[in-house]
């Protein structure tokens, strides 16, 4: 580990983390973890803009001695703002899987390439570890 990554601190890490992409969400984020979501696919889009709701993931990723640790939920993100866990509908699946496959792809290399550090999945976590799929 490089004098850097030892010294990172959580704006750095904030500033750091949004370069990926519109995942961040800042107001939900610590220095005891990072908060991150996608609104993958709309569920009514004929509503107007402010009822909408999405199907989609969100992350949390916390710091653990040597890198970071994860867990993820898929669920629906309802107009009140909030997520709540739901199984996906099956015409949906697939394009919220590939956005969370993306999005991992980004903060697995940001995390490993750039910090050298490592990105692994949080011991209770049930569903699949990401980034294990060939």
């Amino acid at each position: 580990m490089t004098e850097e990554t030892k010294t990172l601190s959580h704006g750095r890490l904030l500033t750091r983390f949004a370069q990926l992409g519109p995942y961040l969400r800042q107001k939900k984020s610590t220095g005891e973890s990072y908060f991150f979501d996608c609104l993958s696919a709309c569920v009514n889009a004929k509503k107007t803009p402010e009822s909408r709701e999405f199907w989609g993931w969100w992350m949390k990723l916390t710091p653990k001695e040597g890198g970071f640790e994860y867990s993820y939920t898929f669920g629906k993100f309802n107009t009140e703002g909030e997520w709540l866990e739901e199984k996906l509908p099956k015409k949906c699946v697939q394009e919220v899987t590939e956005s969370l496959d993306t999005f991992y792809k980004k903060i697995a290399g940001f995390v490993e390439g750039e910090l050298a550090l490592e990105i692994t999945a949080l011991p209770s976590l049930k569903k699949p570890k990401l980034g294990t799929a060939a």
